[in-house]
């Protein structure tokens, strides 16, 4: 609670220096956002993963946002000519999806198509096969209803307390922090050998949240819709052996156009910060035929996003956060700049 604080009075803090027309410069040629779940507030004694749904109504509020500031919406595919333009229109708003849920077609849609903004899905084809977890989902399912999680998460057994909400919440904090930077597939084997002994089927839960092959075949189909491939099983690449890592992104992009007819352009790395991918992982996007690739890692569009397209950085629309002025604090790049002169 108390970084959520620093945080959220650090993004008021800068919304004032960008209302008072402060480093004007650093919001740079634009910003493409990271979005996971839209949809309605529904308030969770246990949400772990809160930071990953916002609701339509901020989505409607960031793009009425932005559009007042003079940004342009452009769709993923389209930015690297957009950046090329020796005069633009204005910064560019670029926004993007990651893994498919199903609540992107109910309720981003909706929103993206009454702003006429395109957007972009990142799809991995083990969610939409059913072949493949989603952790984070299983593991706020599983911890919720235990009173002591007991899990080898790398080193052998160990016994948390899971009783009270704290306890919950640190818990799942370890297990992410197990995962964070590590080949991940045995951990999360245990995870959900774990989930179904105790009566949740992790593979029944993507099936519920995210959507099918139909669904995004439908939603493709759409005037501002495109897919982007995410990898099959939507795992941290950096840590896969090399051909594991190239045959997860060639094989995701092949499903993809399975689904949408036409070969995907833009390819998200999976979590996408320096932990889960690098130069290795930025040659092989380029070299297997993408146009551009994004990662998670903070900051706005510059001139070296004109020559580093496979590494492009990301700014995640988080749940902590649902406020239109803190969309214009971000997109003003001023939290970059002094991150970077720290």
């Amino acid at each position: 609670m108390a970084k959520r604080a620093a945080i959220q009075g650090g993004l008021e803090a800068v919304s004032l220096l960008a209302r008072a027309g402060i480093m004007p410069r650093a919001r740079g040629m634009g910003a493409i956002f990271t979005l996971h779940h839209v949809r309605p507030a529904t308030p969770k004694q246990f949400d772990p993963a809160a930071h990953l749904s916002i609701t339509p109504e901020f989505l409607d509020a960031s793009i009425r946002r932005l559009k007042a500031e003079g940004y342009v919406p452009v769709a993923l595919d389209e930015l690297a000519s957009f950046l090329a333009l020796p005069e633009r229109p204005g910064p560019a708003m670029v926004f993007t999806l990651d893994d498919g849920y199903r609540d992107n077609d109910e309720h981003a849609r909706p929103v993206f198509e009454r702003h006429g903004v395109p957007y972009t899905i990142f799809v991995s084809g083990g969610f939409v096969d059913r072949t493949h977890s989603i952790w984070w989902e299983t593991a706020e399912q599983l911890i919720a209803k235990l009173d002591e999680f007991v899990f080898d998460f790398g080193a052998g057994e160990k016994a948390l307390p899971t009783r009270s909400m704290p306890e919950k919440y640190a818990a799942f904090d370890m297990l992410h922090k197990s995962l964070s930077c590590t080949e991940q597939e045995d951990i999360i084997a245990r995870l959900d050998a774990q989930a179904k002994d105790a009566g949740i089927c992790p593979t029944g839960i993507v099936d519920r949240e995210v959507m099918d092959e139909a669904e995004l075949r439908a939603i493709s189909e759409r005037p501002l819709c495109k897919l982007g491939a995410h990898t099959i099983g939507h795992v941290n690449l950096a840590h896969s052996p090399e051909a594991r890592m190239r045959d997860e992104i060639a094989r995701s992009a092949s499903r993809v156009e399975d689904i949408a007819g036409k070969t995907p352009k833009t390819f998200a790395y999976p979590y996408g910060d320096r932990c889960a991918a690098g130069p290795r992982e930025y040659a092989a996007a380029e070299e297997l035929g993408f146009d551009l690739a994004v990662t998670t890692n903070p900051g706005v569009l510059n001139e070296r996003s004109t020559w580093q397209r496979f590494a492009l950085p990301r700014i995640s629309l988080n749940g902590y956060y649902q406020r239109g002025r803190y969309v214009g604090a971000l997109a003003s790049g001023i939290p970059f700049a002094f991150s970077k002169s720290a």
